[in-house]
């Protein structure tokens, strides 16, 4: 019993440690987890955009690179754009791994976020696209300035769910061998466990990403629920009630008649 507390939870290993996985490694993963969402974010809606479109040769690439890249275990992507573009001597961010880390989770939640974007899109009543159309906009204006929002508004939960899964997947780029002061949080456990032969760095290390995404958890499901328990509230009709301003969409699709 002594030898396992000592190898799991050797305070002084933990202590040794703490300063440097919470300056360096915290603020990495952090980095490397935002700036990857952002890429996602963005790719995934181009992604889903052509996914609900009509022409299959719009919607087939698109298909293409969703499949792929949520058919190939995220360590694969990692070691083949971290580590086989620049060994194929393609280098668009130089010698520094940071960079294709970013590239390669951005590019793993782009296929995600593309799915959770185009059940959004869908999910939204086609009610909301007639009344677009028949107050003259045209068929792009009408998707991103009415069904796009409303779309985005319905996966909130499941976008700051990606995030979460982000900064889990942040500790793959261990592969890409970072430098000093890129460094995030498992990499940082692997090297002290493997200097010291203790694994009280791993616990440090998974206990700041428990305190980090547990609570972040439990925020989506709260902000779930307050989404979904407000769609419940009734509207008045009959002009009885607090006297509301309606915002552009309820005025374009009252005047539509849906």
């Amino acid at each position: 019993m002594g030898d396992f507390l000592h190898s799991f939870f050797d305070i002084h290993q933990i202590l040794d440690v703490l300063p440097t996985l919470l300056g360096e490694g915290l603020r990495n993963t952090l980095i490397i987890a935002a700036l990857s969402l952002i890429l996602g974010l963005a790719a995934g809606l181009l992604l889903a955009m052509l996914l609900i479109q009509g022409q299959w040769w719009l919607r087939a690439p698109a298909r293409i690179y969703v499949d792929v890249f949520r058919g190939l275990p995220a360590i694969v992507t990692v070691s083949l754009i971290g580590i086989g573009l620049p060994s194929a001597n393609v280098k668009p961010f130089g010698d520094s791994p940071t960079g294709y880390a970013i590239l390669a989770i951005g590019l793993i939640n782009a296929a995600y976020i593309a799915e959770i974007f185009r059940s959004g899109i869908q999910s939204v009543p086609g009610g909301q696209t007639e009344a677009g159309r028949s107050l003259g906009m045209s068929h792009l204006a009408t998707q991103m300035l009415i069904v796009v929002p409303q779309g985005i508004r319905n996966v909130l939960p499941a976008l700051a769910n990606q995030f979460i899964v982000a900064v889990k997947e942040s500790a793959l780029v261990y592969l890409l061998g970072l430098a000093v002061g890129e460094r995030e949080l498992y990499f940082i456990a692997q090297q002290a466990q493997a200097t010291t032969y203790n694994s009280s760095s791993f616990v440090a290390a998974g206990l700041i990403y428990i305190a980090f995404t547990v609570p972040l958890t439990h925020l989506v499901n709260w902000f779930d629920r307050r989404l979904r328990e407000g769609g419940k509230h009734p509207t008045p009709t009959d002009g009885q009630g607090d006297d509301k301003t309606l915002s552009p969409l309820n005025t374009t699709t009252l005047e539509a008649g849906v």
